[in-house]
């Protein structure tokens, strides 16, 4: 290991270091409200790990992700609504009596399971983007057009959820606060802290299992896609093969990411389909650093906490600071914050201000310190 990728493993165990002491310590200086709002973007980092999965590595700018994150908290809802539907009359939840609704819809029953709920959960997600992703990649769509089309799925993936008034409460969603979990309401202290130890456990393992994905060859392959894919189906392999591999899980991650949001949040409704939302989980990434995964996290976390203190003290003026970090990430940090301290930007910012002449001699740090790809 030379001594960029020591430079690099060093950063990144700090970084985790300090994320893992202040996940620990959160529950004893939050107040219940700041920890269920660290909670909530802790299981936004997991969508935006499967964002860079896609866009970082294999170069596919998806702003539908909105659609996939969706279903995972629908799939959540329904179970938590049908575990608290004895309370209600019929035995189902109770917005069905709003429009006359006496028996429980066909696609309702399986929820009815946990099993079938946690599995759903992930799998339903996967499922509708590895479709969704082979139909779309057969057919080499890819750049601009392949942008354009998944935001063109969003948005009827959302009129559809908007207007099932009578299937799922169209547009006024699926409560989750007062619904039923082991005896105890979802809303409640006690519970939403589980919800926040299982969101930081979540996130580290989708860490892991992310940095699993994109090591060694598959790793590699979705690089050469990013860069060459031309280059990649000459050399025998198929690109629409790997591409809807990681689109489905990019998928799943979503789904996961969306249950555990809907049920810190509360609710689930089809805003979560909604074209700003997609697009925003693009510039947690971009912030964050392309490419480097710890780096998607850290925007996640971040911009939503910093968003979520600016809109307390200044409620207008959030969608102007993020329009303008978004327009100097691309002018001036294309690499994110993250890949600019790993190129070795605070290095040459010191060496710049005159803070120390030696410090030049350091090893500069390169992101994507890889040997040429070879497939």
């Amino acid at each position: 290991m030379n001594n960029s990728r020591k430079t690099q493993a060093w950063i990144s165990l700090m970084i985790w270091v300090v994320i893992i002491a202040a996940i620990i310590a959160a529950p004893a200086v939050l107040p219940v409200f700041r920890l269920n709002l660290l909670g909530r973007y802790l299981s936004l980092a997991i969508v935006a790990l499967g964002v860079d999965l896609i866009w970082g590595f294999t170069g596919l700018l998806s702003l539908g992700q909105g659609i996939f994150f969706a279903l995972g908290g629908y799939c959540a809802a329904m179970y938590l609504q049908l575990n608290s539907a004895f309370e209600f009359p019929n035995g189902i939840p109770e917005f069905f009596g709003l429009y006359g609704v006496e028996k429980l819809p066909f696609f309702w029953e399986p929820f009815n399971s946990p099993i079938f709920a946690l599995i759903a959960i992930w799998l339903i997600p996967s499922l509708v983007a590895g479709v969704l992703g082979f139909l779309v990649f057969r057919n080499r769509i890819k750049g601009v057009y392949f942008s354009i089309l998944t935001q063109a799925s969003l948005l009827v993936f959302f009129n559809l959820f908007n207007g099932q008034q009578k299937l799922i409460n169209g547009t006024n969603g699926l409560k989750t606060d007062v619904t039923l979990l082991f005896g105890q309401m979802v809303g409640s202290d006690v519970v939403q802290r589980w919800f926040f130890w299982i969101s930081a456990v979540l996130v580290i393992f989708a860490w892991l299992f992310s940095k699993w994905i994109v090591r060694d060859r598959f790793g590699n392959i979705l690089i050469a896609i990013r860069d060459d894919e031309a280059r990649v189906r000459f050399t025998g392999y198929n690109p629409t093969i790997f591409k809807t591999i990681i689109f489905a899980i990019a998928g799943g991650l979503a789904g996961i990411s969306g249950a555990l949001y809907t049920v810190q949040s509360g609710i689930v409704s089809p805003q979560f389909m909604t074209v700003p939302f997609s697009i925003e989980m693009v510039i947690w990434v971009a912030v964050g650093g392309r490419g480097t995964l710890l780096g998607a996290i850290l925007g996640a976390v971040v911009i939503n906490y910093a968003k979520s203190l600016v809109s307390e003290a200044l409620p207008a003026s959030w969608m102007f600071i993020q329009g303008g970090l978004f327009i100097l990430v691309v002018t001036a940090l294309p690499e994110g914050v993250l890949g600019w301290i790993q190129r070795g930007g605070i290095r040459n910012l010191l060496v710049k201000v005159g803070f120390s002449r030696n410090i030049a001699t350091y090893p500069k740090l390169e992101i994507a310190d890889r040997e040429d790809m070879k497939v």
